[in-house]
């Protein structure tokens, strides 16, 4: 489970507060899939970065598994992060001078796995998602959407049972794209919670359900991501 409790968040900018989540309360049960969607400056990213441990609120709690992940300690909430949360950016962030499979291999080597143990589980995701015969390649040496695919290896090395996802699509044409939402389904079926944000109706789509933000609230509530 996931849930922010009367949640806000506010920033100064050029000496202009903005507020970037207003008195945000929401529930996220365990195998949920959730798009979030809203125009940019909505509040999306920062709603996104603060449920997995990344931004503090300004006030309220946010909560994985009934545990108030900011009245931890950075070493605990890493441990959280490290144990419960995957990412996955627009960006891919990996790692330029690694092989795909060092990349994939980085948080396996953080969690303390013996190399051997690395290797055989970083080649395994990597053959899923269609890597095989690219596990020697750069970044440089990949197309982007083998990027994307990398970097999803990469955010399942560690098995999560969250996974959060920042505009997963917006780089990829549309037929890496649907390949990509389509692998998103199969880790929800397999019983992982997602979030998700994007302006991509077609990953709206593949979600349960849709939550809509405008100004750091949410509006309307969560509606099927079919009405959207």
């Amino acid at each position: 489970m996931l849930s922010m409790q009367s949640v806000s968040k506010t920033y100064e900018l050029r000496g202009r507060k903005i507020t970037a989540l207003d008195n945000v309360t929401i529930e996220i049960p365990r195998g949920d899939f959730v798009c979030i969607v809203g125009s940019s400056g909505s509040g999306k990213s920062t709603l996104l970065l603060m449920l997995g441990g990344m931004l503090s609120p300004a006030t309220g709690s946010v909560l994985v598994d009934g545990q108030s992940l900011y009245d931890l300690t950075s070493d605990q909430r890493s441990l959280v992060r490290k144990k419960k949360i995957g990412f996955v950016f627009q960006t891919f962030n990996l790692v330029p001078y690694l092989t795909a499979l060092e990349n994939v291999q980085v948080p396996l080597l953080l969690a303390d796995w013996n190399k051997s143990e690395q290797g055989k589980r970083a080649v395994s995701l990597l053959e899923r998602l269609g890597l095989g015969d690219r596990i020697d390649h750069k970044p440089s040496e990949l197309s982007i959407g083998q990027q994307q695919r990398v970097a999803l290896a990469r955010m399942l090395a560690n098995d999560p049972p969250f996974i959060f996802a920042d505009e997963p699509t917006g780089n990829l044409d549309p037929a890496t794209a649907e390949s990509v939402l389509g692998f998103f389904e199969e880790m929800n079926r397999e019983g992982r919670t997602i979030v998700m944000v994007t302006h991509d109706i077609r990953a709206g789509r593949v979600a349960r359900r849709t939550l809509r933000l405008m100004d750091g609230r949410i509006l309307n509530g969560d509606e099927k991501a079919s009405d959207s």
